[in-house]
């Protein structure tokens, strides 16, 4: 492996949750094609002089803010002006700043909740929802409403100001993976990140982060931290073979980690399982991932597009389809096992693989394999970032 310094770490950063640096966004690019169910974006961050490391794996924290349509909304719901001062981040601020930048204003926190049974005799059911044993209708009932709908539904629950921002939760910083390697970038960061837009109750939803990164971020700062993930970093052996599992934007980290490997000219084989709905308009990375495979730093490239067939292909079918070759691998070379994505239905997905592969293909009973994998875990072979 070539000798190539790492980028200068600071004994600590002086960027945190309570100093966040102000970035400036340079690129917002669509990944995925206007056919696409999904707005996929890559973006990139100019990092100037934050004198700051992080490594692949590592995440970092946007301090979005709130959306200005949403947030006159519920200043006109209130009755309120929006120059009334309350209090904010241990200050005083005029009541419409305080909104976007302060308070989350999207989901309902209980205590908002239960101000509204207490003014609007509208709204027994909610009542009886807010009981702890209907924590699952509650959240039922809930999918898809707003701070807003309550508002504007229950016109009799009026609140002043400060009173207002007393039943709201502070807004708390989107954490997203790193997409780029400070060897490759090293004065940005990038990240993929799907746009979050839907429609319930007759109204256009935005997701806070990834709206203000994709609408409103061009001219403002982007205040944002580093979050180390220790737990998901590459081996340092750099010739230890990788096996990356990243659908959909859970690839970001598999691009930093390819980045990485090729500014450092580690020598170890690179496996990356992509999976997305349609190769045509979701392939994000297509041209790079490629150029990879063809220079030699990818070693086999897999990828499941899931709505090209009648039957929906996803990365834990390619995985078996490759069970084999996955095995030698891990059994007989020591690759280190990568998954990064969605937790709820991914990840088990690809760990429940991992477990058929290792029983087959080791010979293994149920019992046997289910070790081995905890094994894997335990000596740090076995890394996820699910979510």
């Amino acid at each position: 492996m070539s000798e190539v310094s790492a980028p200068p770490k600071s004994a600590a950063s002086q960027w945190t949750r309570a100093n966040p640096f102000p970035a400036k966004l340079r690129v917002n690019r669509r990944l995925s094609t206007e056919e696409s169910e999904k707005d996929t974006r890559h973006f990139e961050l100019d990092l100037t002089n934050w004198g700051l490391s992080y490594e692949p794996g590592d995440s970092i924290a946007v301090y979005a803010s709130n959306d200005p349509q949403l947030v006159d909304e519920i200043i006109r719901a209130l009755g309120a002006k929006g120059d009334e001062p309350v209090p904010a981040a241990k200050t005083t601020k005029p009541f419409r700043e305080a909104l976007l930048r302060d308070f989350s204003i999207t989901q309902p926190p209980p205590k908002f909740l239960k101000a509204i049974v207490e003014r609007a005799s509208a709204a027994p059911m909610l009542k009886e929802l807010l009981h702890p044993d209907r924590k699952h209708d509650l959240e039922n009932f809930l999918w898809g409403s707003e701070i807003i709908d309550f508002l504007v539904e229950h016109p009799s629950a009026k609140f002043a100001p400060e009173e207002f921002v007393g039943l709201l939760t502070k807004l708390q910083p989107r954490l997203y993976s790193v997409a780029s390697s400070l060897r490759a970038f090293p004065d940005q960061v990038h990240f993929i990140i799907d746009v979050v837009r839907y429609e319930s109750n007759g109204r256009q939803r935005k997701g806070v982060a990834s709206t203000f990164l994709a609408e409103r971020a061009e001219n403002v700062p982007v205040p944002v931290y580093p979050t180390t993930a220790k737990h998901f970093h590459m081996p340092e052996d750099g010739n230890t073979p990788l096996i990356m599992i990243g659908p959909g934007t859970g690839v970001a980290p598999f691009r930093a980690f390819l980045q990485d490997r090729q500014v450092l000219g580690a020598k170890g084989r690179n496996w990356l399982f992509f999976g997305a709905q349609r190769e045509a308009c979701d392939y994000a990375y297509r041209d790079e991932f490629h150029q990879m495979k063809q220079d030699g730093l990818l070693t086999r490239l897999d990828c499941a597009f899931s709505r090209d067939q009648a039957h929906k292909i996803y990365v834990q079918h390619r995985m078996l389809e490759n069970a084999a070759e996955i095995w030698k691998w891990i059994d007989g070379d020591g690759a280190q096992f990568f998954v990064c994505g969605d937790a709820k239905r991914m990840a088990k997905d690809v760990d429940a693989a991992l477990r058929t592969i290792v029983q087959q293909q080791g010979g293994k009973s149920v019992e046997e394999a289910n070790e081995y994998v905890e094994k894997l875990k335990n000596d740090k072979r076995y890394k996820r970032d699910v979510y």
